[in-house]
């Protein structure tokens, strides 16, 4: 499971650019910020709002291209076998608690649901991308994200 950060334009929260960014819709000149994505094809299995509302774009049996040239403890394109997790967020801004709250129910869930998954194996962008990624970025509180998750795992969800 690899977190990531995302903000359409950078630093601007809310409105339909990272869902129209994931559907292949985002309209290059809306934003100058745009035509820099011009023909890039993303996508992510999860999107975590600021709002902690998750959409999920990608069936997590389905590969998503969220970690482009990536490496995960010796292995490479980690598309190939990760589940991309996007936080609505920034490198430099905090993210929000009920963000810290949702991906940890989503982290237990899906380590109940794929016994494979492991909390301890939940890593950034900037680990399996180093030098080319720096997301979720310094504002990310690994710490308080562990503790969140090892509170939902001792409770997941009932299916």
């Amino acid at each position: 499971m690899v977190v990531h950060g995302i903000s359409l334009p950078p630093g601007e929260f809310g409105g339909p650019w990272i869902e129209r960014l994931f559907t292949n819709a985002l309209p290059t000149d809306a934003h100058p910020y745009f035509a820099e994505l011009a023909g890039v094809r993303v996508s992510s299995h999860l999107v975590i709002g600021r709002d902690a509302a998750i959409t999920q774009y990608v069936k997590f049996t389905e590969r998503a291209w969220h970690a482009g040239k990536s490496c995960y403890a010796g292995r490479e394109a980690c598309n190939d076998f990760s589940i991309g997790i996007e936080l609505e967020g920034t490198d430099t801004l905090a993210y929000e608690a009920a963000q810290y709250d949702a991906l940890a129910a989503v982290v237990a869930a899906l380590c109940a649901a794929y016994p494979r998954l492991s909390p301890e194996r939940l890593v950034g962008h900037s680990d399996i991308a180093p030098g080319r990624k720096t997301d979720p970025g310094p504002a990310f509180d690994w710490r308080r994200a562990r503790s969140a998750i090892a509170a939902a795992s001792a409770h997941p969800p009932r299916t």
